[in-house]
Formats: structure tokens, C-alpha cells, sequence
């Protein structure tokens, strides 16, 4: 489907200030097994690490495994869910490019403002 997307866009010219950001974007989401998409923490639980999990448990007052830890982490406040966050990069893990671009560009609400201006200028002076 992506590919699809990327095909119309690039060689039939068919919207694509439409198709291929949502072609790449599709693409990039669906590469098994690179972690683009995860964040730091689900790295850690990921990797599945007894030191780690044990100390994430610890902070969480939890049993330590991976199970325990998500639900733990769903019932969570937001402050300590961003505390597991930082812990989890402070143990060497890193977000995914996805991840990084959804926090500061979706997550922040600046990419939607950047589009419709970008847009806009572009039906403005437009040739």
C-alpha cells in the first residue's frame, strides 16, 4: 500500500503533498524489527534485560517482568511515565526516528500549523 501511495504521488503526480509523506511514513513504520517507532522505554522492555526491568520494576512497585511493568505503566501518572522515560534513556536506550518526530512535531502541535502554512503559501503563489 505504502509503495502504491509513493507510485501516484512520484510518477502520476496525483496529490503529492498528500501521498508521499503518508507513502514514506507508512514505509518507514513497517520495517520489522527496527524500533523506529519506539520510544526509549519500550526499547528497554523490548530488550528484555533482568537488571533493567528490575530497577524499572523497583521504581514502579511491581513484579519485574515485562507484563507487569506495561501495566504498571498504563495505571501510571503522566509525570511518572516520563520519569520510566528518562530512567530508560539514562540506561543507554534511545527513541526511534518516529518516536522523536511524533514527539516534537505531532506531540507539540507544531506540524499541523507548518503544513497548513506551507500549503497555504504554496495555493497562494502557486504558478
Amino acid at each position: 500500500v505504502s509503495l502504491l501511495l509513493l507510485w501516484l504521488a512520484i510518477a502520476k503526480k496525483f496529490e503529492p503533498l498528500l501521498l508521499l509523506p503518508i507513502g514514506f511514513g507508512g514505509l518507514l513504520s513497517n520495517i520489522p524489527e527496527a524500533g523506529m517507532a519506539l520510544t526509549a522505554l519500550e526499547s528497554l522492555l523490548a530488550h528484555h534485560d533482568a537488571g533493567q526491568l528490575a530497577v524499572i520494576a523497583a521504581k514502579l512497585n511491581c513484579a519485574p517482568d515485562v507484563h507487569a511493568i506495561k501495566e504498571a505503566l498504563a495505571l501510571a501518572l503522566p509525570s511518572v511515565q516520563g520519569q520510566m522515560e528518562n530512567l530508560a534513556v539514562d540506561m543507554g536506550y534511545t527513541p526511534g526516528v518516529l518516536a522523536l518526530f511524533y514527539k516534537v512535531a505531532i506531540g507539540s502541535g507544531v506540524a499541523p500549523l507548518v503544513i497548513f502554512m506551507g500549503v497555504g503559501a504554496m495555493t497562494d503563489f502557486g504558478p
